[in-house]
């Protein structure tokens, strides 16, 4: 076995830093959850108990959290659909040239670097100038489309960048019309792909703040209601609130992840190795 070299050792040091970085705000929050009645929202730990758990459940003076909690997860399904609809529509588009489809690329990869909080407000002033409500099931639920849409596009393109049109050319030998090509081969292929599309777009709808800021209206999300809560609440009930939302964040994550590897071991006893590689 080779010597490590120093470099080995400062990488592994500076990942380490990475992870701490990364987690070590997360797993604060979690701690300090679990605070005892007369705890505070520093440490020392004032003993240990579930009792802010406990009093997420009961009715609070400020703000509306479940209220918010069932509005992220409605507009995280919304926009979850309708980026793997529209990215799988935009990938099928593009594997053809057509006039003006290297703009609209950059186009599309513009609203990636465009600063959120301008998208939030040019949504919510188009919406408030055109007479129609600002409201999260609407300029809320455009303005996310913007920060996922390209995620879910960029994913598609490398997708069918790399399928191999023999699948599509043998179901058309074999009768097949373009909806059947495309619902019995080119979906069950691209499946894990898609897995990773809705994550994306379940995720990054869940957890924005930016973008939702000036497109919600008058009933916040998840994110906006915990940031207002900030200002307001002055107990470890907020340290409960984030690790609940932590562990449901992990369990949806878990679910995708499932589902994936289930379909790869569909796939795996039907005898294909097709699609593989993008899991």
């Amino acid at each position: 076995m080779e010597p490590r070299t120093r470099s080995f050792y400062f990488l592994a040091c500076f990942f380490g830093l990475f992870l701490i970085f990364l987690y070590g705000p997360t797993i604060t929050i979690g701690i300090l959850s679990f605070q005892g009645e007369m705890g505070g929202l520093t440490f020392p730990m004032q003993g240990v108990s579930l009792h802010w758990f406990f009093d997420l459940f009961e009715e609070q003076a400020v703000g509306d959290i479940w209220g918010s909690f069932r509005r992220s997860i409605t507009l995280g399904f919304m926009v979850m659909v309708t980026t793997i609809v529209v990215s799988v529509m935009g990938g099928l588009a593009f594997r053809k040239k057509f006039p003006g489809s290297a703009i609209l690329f950059y186009l599309i990869v513009t609203a990636l670097v465009i600063p959120s909080i301008l998208i939030s407000l040019g949504v919510g002033l188009m919406f408030s100038q055109t007479g129609f409500e600002v409201h999260w099931s609407t300029s809320g639920f455009g303005s996310q489309l913007t920060w996922t849409l390209p995620f879910g596009l960029l994913i598609m393109f490398a997708v069918f960048n790399r399928f191999d049109k023999s699948y599509e050319e043998a179901a058309r030998d074999q009768g097949a019309t373009p909806w059947q090509t495309i619902r019995f081969v080119v979906l069950p292929i691209i499946a894990p792909s898609l897995i990773g599309v809705a994550l994306f777009g379940f995720t990054l709808s869940y957890d924005e703040f930016a973008r939702t800021l000036l497109t919600a209206g008058s009933n916040n999300t998840l994110p906006l209601e915990i940031y207002g809560m900030t200002t307001n609440v002055t107990s470890p009930v907020l340290y409960a609130l984030g690790t609940l939302t932590t562990v449901f964040s992990l369990i949806i994550i878990s679910i995708f992840l499932l589902v994936a590897l289930r379909i790869a071991k569909i796939k795996a006893r039907a005898g294909s190795d097709a699609g593989k590689g993008l899991l």
